[in-house]
């Protein structure tokens, strides 16, 4: 006999092909699932099965070795129409399946017990079922431990879908954020080619460059995949590998780091503030096509603490040199604040030198502010 469609098939059709998992791979997480439910229950067969529309798709199987059935034979078409649990303890027994030819035959399927897989708006989408070719009956105990799996089934399904649609969200922010950038920064460079004002076109030229940082910054946090955590050293080895493709011949950017947990935004901060340092020591550091090294380097040297060091061998302050006030420094300064840390900078040997100390604060005592707010 074959089952009649769902009365909410279309619906129930659509939830299972939100979750994406038709025709996929085996995956070890549904695996063992399968395997743990054929050992509680001491059968020959598990599986987790979903209906499609004109076949069943076993997403995990023990004791069957094939991936799909057609629907006119499944025992599950039919426990889909039923409430959370099914258990026929003999097919030939039961007007559904005295004339399917998987029970019938030889050796025939002679039991079934079927957990629904179904979704929040209670759609049913599978089963996680067990079989034999033998009649039989589960204990209680068997078949609360069913329940209980399908329902972890459910909750791997939920949560990759519940992951994939966060991916999507995130790459959709991703393309809106690099094309309002790019309109915002061409806005500014036809401002700054329109006027004649040099102070005026330095300060776009100024705004231009510090879109252009938020910009690839927004990309390296992208590309390290930054969520609400960042590892910071991988960050600054993006943000590296960046700046060494930008730099002047014969100016080599390194690093060395440690892996150290923060925020997104406190990483972005002191990618901001990388970004300047190189930036100013391409310009000044190295005059009349002049070789060398910008170096930055990342430790934890207590347990709460964090020490970055910047530091180029170029040819170094001039004589009577001060610790300047203009938009370079501002933008130090308020990186320094945003980390609530100390920064010392001026000469090195050779070159300049400059170490941020920051604390790695408790989550909720993070700064909520952004280097990047107006």
């Amino acid at each position: 006999m074959i089952a009649a469609k769902h009365p909410r098939e279309p619906e129930r059709l659509a939830a299972l092909r939100l979750y994406e998992v038709l025709d996929t791979d085996p995956e070890v997480e549904f695996d063992d699932i399968a395997t743990l439910t054929a050992r509680l229950c001491g059968t020959p067969i598990a599986v987790v099965n979903l209906i499609d529309g004109e076949r069943q798709f076993f997403k995990a199987e023990v004791g069957l070795g094939v991936r799909e059935t057609p629907l006119p034979t499944s025992l599950c078409s039919h426990a889909i129409l039923e409430h959370e649990f099914v258990e026929i303890h003999d097919t030939l027994q039961d007007p559904r399946m005295i004339d399917n030819p998987l029970c019938c035959g030889e050796p025939g399927l002679r039991f079934y017990a079927g957990a629904l897989l179904t979704t929040a708006a209670g759609l049913p989408i599978g089963t996680l079922c067990v079989l034999d070719y033998e009649p039989r009956a589960l204990s209680p105990v068997q078949r609360d431990a069913m329940k209980v799996l399908a329902r972890q089934v459910m909750a791997q399904l939920d949560l990759r879908h519940s992951l994939a649609n966060a991916e999507t969200l995130r790459q959709e922010v991703d393309h809106r954020v690099k094309n309002s950038l790019q309109s915002l920064s061409a806005f500014v460079g036809i401002k700054a080619r329109g006027t004649t004002s040099p102070e005026a076109r330095d300060v776009l030229e100024s705004v231009t460059q510090n879109i252009r940082t938020v910009s690839m910054l927004h990309e390296l946090l992208y590309k390290t995949e930054a969520g609400s955590s960042v590892d910071l050293g991988r960050f600054i080895g993006n943000v590296v590998d960046f700046l060494s493709g930008v730099a002047p011949a014969g100016i080599d950017v390194t690093c060395e780091t440690t892996p150290v947990s923060v925020t997104s935004r406190q990483a972005a901060g002191v990618g901001t503030l990388l970004n300047e340092l190189a930036t100013n020591a391409f310009k000044y550091a190295f005059p009349d096509g002049r070789t060398g090294r910008v170096h930055f380097s990342l430790s934890r040297p207590d347990p709460g603490v964090v020490t970055l060091v910047c530091t180029d061998d170029g040819i170094g302050p001039p004589e009577g040199y001060e610790v300047g006030t203009g938009l370079g420094m501002k933008l130090i300064a308020a990186v320094t604040a945003q980390l609530r840390g100390t920064v010392r900078h001026g000469a090195g040997e050779p070159g300049m030198r400059l170490e941020l100390i920051f604390p790695l604060l408790p989550e909720e005592e993070k700064p909520q502010g952004s280097v990047f707010a107006s």
